[in-house]
């Protein structure tokens, strides 16, 4: 239960003075549906306003703060024609106030004949005189901010201004209670900390105050490393089973190259790991094509050497049925492999369901569907999940508790994840890197293209076609929209269907799941030789005569996904192309970003370069959907403050009793405030 002194911040955020049913939209659309949303919504810059004595053309374009007095209303002839109002300074020096839209009534009121203001707004010149559109205030001397004053500047949506959320801000701050310290006395003191109610009430006021918001950042990545190192301790605390394989269905494989030595020595900690009664958590990181798959795969054989069962969890149905196929193919005589996703129904789903409770399945390959209630399972005793960031802590809990005993728990990345991030979102797990390609694999080589040069690209598509080969074009968006100028997936088939009929197949997320999949199988037979998507395609998608793929827009994506797409092509042997579509303004990032793809192919500096680049926004598509991500820690931050936060988070565990302790119920509560509380109701002393 969350305590009772956190009710006022996870009220609705209709309970804030001013805000009904019309503001909650605009608010809505940025998130912000309960009052800690808004106190958590933080002020991204401020203007500063300069404080001037007398008005001076050179201040044209700076927010300034100054005293003016109203000497005359001139008031447009029709509501159409803005109303200025004729103002001077002390000096005499004389600047227009204009208001449009009908304010006429409202200037006179704001600014009355003869009456000094105090005004800020942006000063323009317009023509030869100077002027204030809308000024941002114009107050009686006596209710004047002193000095010119600092406003905070919000991410706004549309109806929603920064002095708006300002003071819906202030309002969220006025609720939020004192709490009970959770940071270790000496880490605070060393930092100059303010208390947690303080810092947040100083980072509205005054957005440049990095102690206010460090303090912040921290409380949120420390209360993540403590969910992390309580799951854990949880996980670690429980009896699982000891799955202990022979070696003869793995010795029936057949496979097509020795395993690297990455591959092998993974395998030998997996085996190991699986052989105690302590149930396994592992993550397993492997750069695109690196043989993640094969691992996997044999960690699945020593569960059913072992007379247990083991469950696939993939992210999507493509990918689910992909994996089907590979594993059903590789295991034929060895094993039994059935696939369970959502659009399986009737007779088909419920033979599949029969098989895996009478345990006649050893392995079980599905999407979410294989974990729904209907889903019993006679002796489960291995999950691998496939593309981990798509399933967060709370998600690889429920899987979990589909067990008598806790399951052994591999986890799949494709996605190499910078060290620091490691820690943040696995914190509680193991990890293994394969860090050696297979052999046979080439480098892939990535050319940067100007989108002006369309028609070669197309006119290359066609040598490359006439030559046997098979190819990818990717599309950011799935069709056009008012608001985007991006190339849709649909138009650019539409185009290339004029030009290669009906060798183009077409694979978007709002298609029905029958229909992708014949659109793929047509790409997978070779029916089809050019597949036009979106980044639906950007995990698994294995076609190894795919040696061609074209990305426009190449510099609207982030580096990590354009890694992922680009490790769809380079999976059989020879020489593979990546061609990168750009525009032709680009901002510094993007030129940086396209550079480093041509330059390597190696994930794990491309990660790293990733996380340096991309400042803040998701990080590295590891985002967790349906679960909490960092809201106020940004990447830059992150690196610094994970290992002291998950010192601290060791410390409380270790020496101050875990969350028994007084610490400890501060902490309880930091877990409630910062929604990692899938944590505690994990824990016996919960």
């Amino acid at each position: 239960m969350r305590p009772d002194i956190l009710n006022p911040l996870f009220a609705e955020v209709t309970a804030l003075k001013g805000v009904g049913p019309g503001l909650a939209k605009p608010l809505d659309r940025l998130d912000l549906r309960r009052v800690v949303d808004v106190g958590f919504h933080l002020p991204t810059g401020w203007i500063d306003r300069v404080p001037r004595e007398e008005l001076d053309a050179a201040d044209a374009g700076r927010t300034i703060a100054i005293t003016l007095t109203a000497v005359q209303h001139r008031t447009g002839s029709s509501p159409r024609r803005p109303t200025r109002v004729a103002a001077v300074d002390v000096r005499g020096n004389a600047v227009s106030l204009v208001f449009f839209g009908g304010a006429s009534g409202w200037a006179k009121k704001l600014l009355p004949l003869n009456e000094p203001r105090r005004v800020s707004g942006k000063l323009e010149t317009y023509g030869q005189e100077l002027q204030i559109v809308h000024p941002d205030y114009a107050v009686p001397l006596d209710e004047a901010p002193e000095g010119g004053g600092r406003d905070a500047i919000y991410p706004l949506s549309e109806g929603l201004t920064s002095k708006r959320l300002a003071a819906l801000a202030a309002q969220a701050v006025e609720r939020a209670p004192d709490l009970p310290e959770w940071i270790e006395p000496s880490l605070k003191a060393k930092h100059s900390w303010p208390d947690w109610k303080a810092a947040l009430a100083a980072i509205h006021a005054d957005p440049s105050d990095a102690k206010a918001r460090a303090r912040l950042a921290y409380d949120e990545v420390f209360a993540n490393q403590l969910a992390l190192l309580l799951v854990r301790g949880e996980a670690r605390a429980k009896r699982g089973r000891a799955i202990v394989g022979d070696g003869r269905l793995r010795a029936m494989l057949k496979l097509p190259y020795a395993p690297t030595g990455a591959q092998s020595r993974t395998i030998a900690e997996i085996e190991g790991d699986m052989a105690q009664s302590q149930p396994m958590l592992r993550l397993l990181q492997g750069d695109v094509g690196s043989g993640k798959t094969l691992v996997a795969l044999n960690a699945l054989l020593i569960a059913a050497e072992a007379g247990a069962q083991g469950a696939l969890l993939a992210p999507t149905e493509i990918l689910a049925r992909q994996h089907y196929d590979t594993l059903s193919r590789q295991l034929a005589g060895i094993a039994t492999v059935a696939c369970l996703t959502g659009r399986d129904k009737g007779r088909a789903r419920e033979s599949t369901l029969m098989g895996v409770a009478s345990g006649e399945i050893s392995i079980l390959i599905g999407t979410h569907a294989i974990f729904q209630e209907a889903v019993a399972y006679r002796n489960l005793g291995l999950v691998v999940v496939d593309e981990q960031h798509r399933f967060g802590v709370a998600q690889r809990m429920m899987l979990a508790a589909k067990a008598e005993r806790p399951p052994h728990l591999l986890v799949m990345t494709a996605t190499p994840i910078p060290r620091t991030l490691t820690l943040a979102q696995y914190g509680e797990m193991d990890v293994s890197r394969l860090d050696e390609m297979p052999p046979g694999r080439e480098p892939i080589e990535t050319r940067v293209i100007s989108e002006d040069r369309l028609d070669d690209v197309v006119d290359a598509l066609a040598r490359h076609l006439s030559g046997g080969g098979q190819a990818y074009w990717v599309c950011p968006l799935v069709e056009e929209s008012e608001k985007s100028d991006l190339a849709a997936a649909e138009a650019r088939a539409e185009v290339l269907r004029g030009r290669f009929g009906e060798a183009v197949a077409l694979v978007h997320g709002r298609m029905k799941g029958l229909e992708k999949d014949a659109e793929m199988a047509r790409f997978a037979s070779a029916q089809a030789g050019v597949l036009v998507a979106t980044t639906v395609i950007e995990v698994g998608v294995d076609v190894p005569n795919a040696t061609l793929i074209v990305i426009e827009h190449a510099d609207r994506f982030g580096l990590a996904q354009l890694h992922q797409l680009r490790g769809r092509v380079g999976r059989g042997g020879g020489k593979s192309t990546c061609l990168l579509l750009r525009g032709s303004h680009l901002s510094e990032t993007a030129r940086a970003r396209l550079g480093l793809m041509r330059e390597t192919n190696d994930g794990f500096r491309i990660a790293e370069e990733d996380l340096r680049l991309r400042g803040s926004g998701e990080l590295l598509g590891t985002r967790q959907s349906g679960e909490q991500g960092f809201r106020l820690a940004t990447p830059e931050m992150l690196g610094e403050l994970l290992p002291p936060a998950n010192s601290d988070a060791r410390l409380l565990v270790d020496r101050d009793g875990g969350l028994k302790g007084e610490r400890g119920q501060a902490a309880r509560t930091a877990l409630y405030l910062f929604e990692r509380d899938a944590a505690v109701s994990l824990l016996r002393s919960g």
